[in-house]
């Protein structure tokens, strides 16, 4: 969402990423709903995360207030951290059945309190990394805890990370509030928008294989990366 609203619609990057984390956290909401009706959601490991994202999105919220990271000089710096994400992504999506499958024998070796504090840093990332580009909670955050939790169904996982994103997605987007940087007309379209959109890519999404979609995102999230980083 946050790089097409820059590349292809002109929107400065700090609008682009607070306007599409308060989106992302009103259709988060929804998401979370659905998983905790079908108890899809670990709420501990949700509670791990938050314990590390909250503060860390709060902290780095405040440093870009003062930095004025918002502002309109600002834009290169903010292309360049968005395409670093990006580019991240695209190779945990494309490469994660390997990436699972080497760390498999060693996370089994770990033990659980060492796994909860593994779970807290990888919140703590996430919180710099949302916050700053709103990328990395879904892809990066999914196959990290794929890691973590090999024994967990996928369906779980992906409940977890869904639920996890809610608090983290609404506290960085009211940052970008106080700090100006949230279109709600844009807002109110996207999510008028999204309605249809979920419904199609649902339809779509359920008679594609993974290894057909996976190998198309990776791709376009590293066409969209190298785009952002040599703009």
């Amino acid at each position: 969402m946050t790089p097409l609203l820059v590349l292809l619609f002109g929107f400065h990057p700090s609008t682009a990423v607070g306007t599409d984390l308060l989106y992302a956290s009103v259709t988060k909401t929804v998401g979370t709903v659905v998983h905790d009706s079908r108890q899809t959601v670990d709420w501990k490991i949700v509670g791990g995360l938050a314990t590390g994202s909250v503060p860390a999105a709060i902290v780095t919220l405040f440093v870009m207030s003062r930095i004025g990271i918002t502002g309109g000089n600002s834009s290169l710096i903010l292309n360049l951290l968005l395409g670093a994400a990006l580019l991240l992504t695209s190779f945990a999506v494309f490469f994660r059945p390997w990436i699972l499958r080497w760390a498999g024998d060693h996370i089994d070796a770990m033990g659980e309190r060492r796994v909860t504090r593994w779970t807290v840093l990888l919140g703590a990332t996430l919180g710099v990394l949302v916050s700053v580009t709103s990328v990395g909670a879904g892809a990066l955050g999914t196959t990290a805890l794929l890691i973590l939790y090999p024994k967990l169904p996928v369906a779980r996982i992906a409940g977890s990370d869904i639920a996890h994103a809610v608090p983290l997605t609404l506290i960085a987007g009211l940052g970008h509030w106080l700090m100006g940087s949230v279109d709600f007309g844009l807002m109110a379209a996207l999510l008028v928008g999204s309605i249809p959109g979920i419904i199609a890519g649902s339809l779509l999404g359920s008679r594609s294989s993974d290894a057909v979609l996976r190998p198309i995102l990776a791709v376009t999230l590293l066409i969209v990366s190298v785009r952002l980083l040599w703009i």
